[in-house]
């Protein structure tokens, strides 16, 4: 896969879907989204603020040390198309020494704040060795709390073998979130899906 592309729909040959949570990590909701991958064996990912991780490092570790992975979304979480470049590339690389410190690797992937992307901006993170990641169910707008149906009525009809989709787990009062991840996990696990990084779904894609 080039790139260059936003990843937010693979062509697979199996079951599977990427879990990702953005603006983590945080005490509580973090915590509860564990437990409900914990419970089916399941794995996500996790689009962390660098300062967050600085505030919350022990939390971070878990979550890696758990086998979920860790990608990069920014350090404090500005729209990057306002920033210049040399700016933008200090948010990426800021955070990325936070995650390096946490996991001992670099991330893989990148997933830039208020999907705030231009060609620059992917060029830049394509210089830094990222994937861009966006996601089918933007219209679930879980970060604006419209209700765990309405989060649910506008996932349900996004997922399909290779999907990638979008959930917070950070910034503010995320209970509905967990509460339309735990049904939705559960439906996904009973319809014979396995739940993935998004870094395994990018390693089984047809696309890869």
């Amino acid at each position: 896969m080039n790139n260059m592309s936003l990843v937010e729909q693979l062509s697979v040959r199996e079951k599977t879907v990427a879990f990702t949570f953005d603006d983590g990590p945080h005490p509580v909701y973090t915590q509860q989204i564990l437990e409900i991958f914990r419970r089916v064996g399941g794995q996500a990912t996790f689009f962390m603020i660098g300062k967050e991780m600085e505030s919350y490092p022990e939390i971070a570790a878990e979550v890696h040390r758990e086998g979920h992975e860790i990608a990069n979304h920014t350090f404090t979480h500005p729209n990057l198309t306002e920033l210049t470049l040399e700016q933008a590339g200090e948010e990426l690389q800021r955070a990325e020494n936070v995650i390096q410190e946490v996991t001992g690797n670099r991330a893989k992937l990148f997933r830039p704040p208020y999907f705030g992307i231009n060609d620059d901006i992917l060029s830049l993170a394509v210089e830094q060795g990222y994937h861009t990641v966006a996601a089918v169910n933007g219209g679930a707008k879980d970060w604006d709390n419209p209700g765990v149906e309405y989060i649910l009525e506008h996932t349900r009809p996004t997922v399909k073998p290779g999907s990638v989709l979008i959930f917070h787990d950070g910034y503010g009062d995320r209970s509905q979130t967990v509460e339309a991840v735990r049904i939705l996990v559960e439906e996904l696990i009973a319809q014979g899906y396995r739940l993935v990084t998004v870094s395994e779904l990018l390693a089984i894609s047809d696309e890869a």
